[in-house]
């Protein structure tokens, strides 16, 4: 019997474990497959305070070592399905079950990928999915940005204050956000709309140089851009718990700045659950929210 079982070990899901196993709970994290979280995939973290650059995987790491040293449990197993038993749950898993008095989701978020081949290979190399996290790296260079939405339209304006140019492709001739964003990306002088567009392929030798795009009339053009932020959504790793856990119209957990879910003693912490904001910062502060909301059960 573990006090708390904590689904997921990224940064919301790793800080909870340090929280919760220094309040003295026995504390089992489960994931399914690497610690860290999305995090880890970076190449240089520098809007973490405390840190004024260090790489994701680094930062991973540490998250970890300090949750071990505190005796926290950690299993390579994939959660399936929570089990409310009242007082206590059951966490099934793909290669047993767990009993737990309380259970922190911190599942996390995973990008939408483009799906080109390409793609993979130059991840960290100048293709990102964080404008906030990974922008200034790019500042005086020309990057481009893909998506309709409004993560995408406010990304290509932050951009366009720290970049010499930057582009918006877009697979449609209108955007998805709201009407005011669609007109101030229109008004800035150093964004290229490039509409009716889809990115068909990467180039570059040791790091990305050019984006090939194809318009719908099949004809394509090469825009030389060191950067591609792909803001194409998010999916939300919750399908899981939709038997017994409230999700919204996308798949987020519906949790507020408590961390609560509709089940008792079930919490969610991080980008899986419903927010405005999926930072670092952000999961750090759910993650010790999540953790000593559990320990008062």
């Amino acid at each position: 019997m573990y006090d708390i079982i904590i689904i997921g070990a990224g940064c919301a899901g790793l800080t909870a474990a340090i929280y919760a196993s220094r309040a003295g709970k026995k504390v089992l994290i489960l994931e399914n497959e690497g610690i860290g979280g999305q995090i880890a995939t970076s190449p240089k973290v520098e809007n973490y305070p405390g840190f004024s650059s260090i790489s994701g995987m680094e930062f991973s790491d540490k998250l970890y070592e300090q949750a071990d040293a505190l005796g926290v449990s950690l299993e390579l197993d994939k959660a399936e399905k929570i089990i409310d038993n009242g007082y206590t749950k059951t966490v099934k898993t793909e290669y047993g079950e767990y009993e737990c008095r309380a259970v922190i989701i911190a599942t996390g978020v995973k990008h939408r990928h483009l799906g080109i081949d390409a793609e993979e290979r130059y991840i960290g190399k100048g293709v990102s999915y964080c404008a906030v996290c990974d922008g200034a790296f790019y500042k005086g260079k020309t990057v481009a940005v893909v998506g309709g939405g409004n993560s995408a339209v406010q990304s290509a304006i932050m951009l366009s204050g720290l970049c010499e140019k930057v582009y918006l492709i877009h697979r449609r001739d209108s955007f998805r956000c709201e009407a005011k964003l669609a007109e101030d990306v229109k008004a800035i002088n150093n964004i290229e709309l490039v509409l009716n567009s889809t990115v068909k392929n990467l180039e570059g030798e040791d790091k990305l140089s050019a984006i090939i795009v194809e318009n719908n009339d099949g004809s394509q053009t090469k825009l030389n851009a060191q950067g591609l932020f792909v803001l194409v959504g998010q999916v939300p790793e919750n399908s899981n718990f939709a038997d017994i856990i409230a999700l919204d119209e996308s798949g987020y957990i519906i949790a507020g700045e408590d961390c609560k879910t509709n089940v008792q003693s079930v919490f969610a912490a991080g980008d899986c659950r419903t927010k405005s904001i999926r930072q670092l910062t952000t999961a750090a502060a759910d993650g010790s929210v999540a953790a000593l909301a559990a320990c008062n059960i």
